[in-house]
């Protein structure tokens, strides 16, 4: 099957152009604009936009970003996502910091100068206002989201491997594409 699939739309803005590394994964249908920076096994799944217009949108590597997801910031709140985070499906994060290994449930949204630190869970739809800060190793869940507890070591530690998963479905993805864009395309 040749099937007809799109590129990710990659927009340089303001004199500033997306950096991908070579080995993430940018699904057809999403959308990466400006002072964007990805790094190594890092993914951002099909229907996210990231925005980076007006500031800077770093992502570290080995995270991912589900479909629908959105990304923007202010110009004096940069948005910055650590290495090996999951962000789910719909999330918003407008000029939030979100620490190394945290895992931000599906259609949450982190404001502008919010930080979220390491190893934490963001519950499903848990809004984290403007400013707020949330500690490491820490459930935080509710409209407005609040400190439920913290995490155990074990607890912590499984958001990891969650997103070492998603650099192999990236993978996946990426050569069923492939596959599909060129029938002689050689499996690696």
């Amino acid at each position: 099957m040749n099937a007809h699939i799109p590129e990710p739309i990659i927009i340089p803005i303001n004199g500033k152009t997306p950096k991908i590394h070579p080995t993430a994964f940018i699904a057809p249908g999403a959308t990466i604009i400006g002072d964007v920076e990805i790094g190594a096994d890092s993914s951002v799944f099909y229907g996210c936009v990231l925005r980076g217009d007006i500031g800077p949108i770093r992502i570290g590597e080995r995270s991912n970003i589900q479909d629908n997801s959105t990304m923007h910031v202010d110009a004096d709140a940069p948005c910055t996502i650590g290495n090996d985070v999951t962000v789910g499906h719909m999330a918003l994060l407008h000029g939030t910091t979100i620490g190394d290994g945290t895992l931000v449930g599906m259609k949450a949204t982190c404001l502008s100068h919010s930080v979220v630190g390491k190893g934490s869970l963001i519950a499903a739809g848990a809004v984290v206002l403007e400013g707020q800060e949330i500690p490491d190793k820490s459930l935080a869940a509710g409209v407005p989201a609040k400190v439920r507890r913290e995490l155990s070591d074990e607890q912590s530690g499984s958001f990891i491997p969650h997103a070492g998963r998603y650099v192999d479905t990236a993978r996946a993805h990426r050569e069923q594409i492939a596959q599909l864009r060129d029938p002689n395309h050689a499996q690696h």
